[in-house]
């Protein structure tokens, strides 16, 4: 593994370094710049910045130059995705979902006219995605979901109950696995279709979670009607597009660069809170444990990218990815743990109490993290798949 990038790809480096500079909102980064506050504001705010990225050509940069991408290598976006780390670039909504699962997922098991249809709107941010794969009694174990899909003639009629579901209260549309064969092994039995959000039948309900915010939701699905056209793949051979799209989901992170911002953040709480007559940088544990992130950082660069030299070699993301997913969302959640050590029980107050740690965001961020180790896998999932796939342990 090679951790020198060639001249080339500096050369790509400080294109996207310049890009970001003139593009950033006006006073980005800045005390003076206006976070947005609401919902409604941090959605318009992505929408923006995802139409900057498209008009930049930096929008699925790694999607083939056909389908509207910029047709970059992995590498490549390994250094994007860490300039826009360094700056703290806005989030787009749109990035989780749509540019990293639906697209890649039309691209490689869509139609003609689903690509033709989906893919130019999902780059601009015309429309945003959700994700419907989770249900209640579903979510580790994905295949047992009961939702069902019922092919009638030219429809697939949907009933059931999806959950976890983030962004869904502003989706346009959503990617849905339901049970089209209840027959069938869990396994089989399954299609993947693209429904509508605004479909007659659909109920969203956001649920609030321990930072006050709501982005995840449960939906619920009453006949909601979608066209077998947008079927992905087969019918009842939706597992493999499922396959196709969680690949995708744990392929290409590259947390490093927010976890060193984020220590750094740290090194300066302790140089700025007093402590015994002096600092919490001046406590030799302190010390200590912010020097054990730092090392545990550099940990996970590495990790992140043995994980891409994997997929460039073989096109196919492994378990590294559960490695590294395991690894940094553990990591974060001790990062926080410093922070209230080092803060004591203001680091739990939030924003708009007049005793609370800066802004309150160490609050929001400590209690943001503890969902971490549940998203996109378990911390337990992760656990079985690098034991099984990575060490071969005997499953029982």
């Amino acid at each position: 593994m090679e951790f020198r990038l060639t001249a080339e790809e500096e050369r790509f480096r400080a294109q996207v370094r310049a890009w970001l500079e003139t593009n950033l909102p006006s006073g980005w980064g800045t005390p003076s710049y206006r976070e947005p506050e609401t919902a409604a504001e941090k959605v318009t705010q992505s929408r923006k910045w995802q139409r900057a990225l498209y008009d930049g050509g930096w929008a699925g940069i790694t999607w083939p130059k056909e389908h509207g991408g910029r047709g970059a290598t992995l590498v490549e976006q390994l250094i994007f995705n860490e300039e826009c780390a360094r700056v703290r670039a806005p989030d787009s909504i749109n990035l989780a979902v749509a540019l990293g699962l639906v697209g890649p997922t039309l691209i490689a098991c869509g139609t003609p006219e689903q690509k033709a249809r989906f893919l130019p709107e999902i780059l601009r941010g015309d429309e945003i995605w959700c994700q419907g794969f989770s249900e209640p009694n579903a979510g580790s174990d994905l295949a047992s979901l009961k939702t069902r899909g019922e092919v009638r003639g030219d429809e697939i009629v949907v009933t059931g109950q999806k959950i976890w579901t983030s962004f869904a209260q502003h989706a346009d549309w959503c990617i849905l696995v339901v049970r089209t064969d209840p027959s069938a092994p869990k396994h089989r039995g399954l299609t993947f279709v693209l429904v509508d959000m605004q479909s007659p039948g659909i109920t969203v309900r956001p649920l609030v979670e321990i930072t006050g915010e709501a982005w995840f939701n449960e939906v619920f699905f009453d006949e909601v009607r979608a066209p077998r056209a947008n079927v992905v793949g087969d019918v009842n051979g939706g597992w493999q597009v499922v396959l196709t799209t969680l690949a995708h989901e744990r392929g290409g992170t590259t947390p490093h660069v927010r976890l060193h911002t984020e220590q750094r953040a740290l090194a300066v709480l302790a140089r700025e809170t007093p402590h015994n007559g002096g600092s919490a940088a001046n406590d030799p544990v302190v010390r200590q444990q912010i020097a054990q992130h730092a090392i545990e950082i550099q940990i996970a660069r590495v990790t992140a990218y043995r994980n891409i030299t994997a997929l460039v070699r073989t096109g196919v993301p492994g378990p590294e990815g559960s490695i590294l997913k395991l690894f940094w969302s553990e990591l974060e959640q001790r990062m926080m743990e410093t922070a209230v050590a080092i803060l004591g029980p203001r680091a739990l107050l939030p924003k708009g109490e007049p005793r609370a740690a800066a802004d309150g965001s160490w609050a929001r961020e400590l209690l943001w993290t503890r969902s971490a180790t549940i998203y996109a896998g378990t911390s337990e999932v992760q656990r079985n798949i690098i034991a099984q796939r990575v060490l071969g342990l005997p499953r029982n």
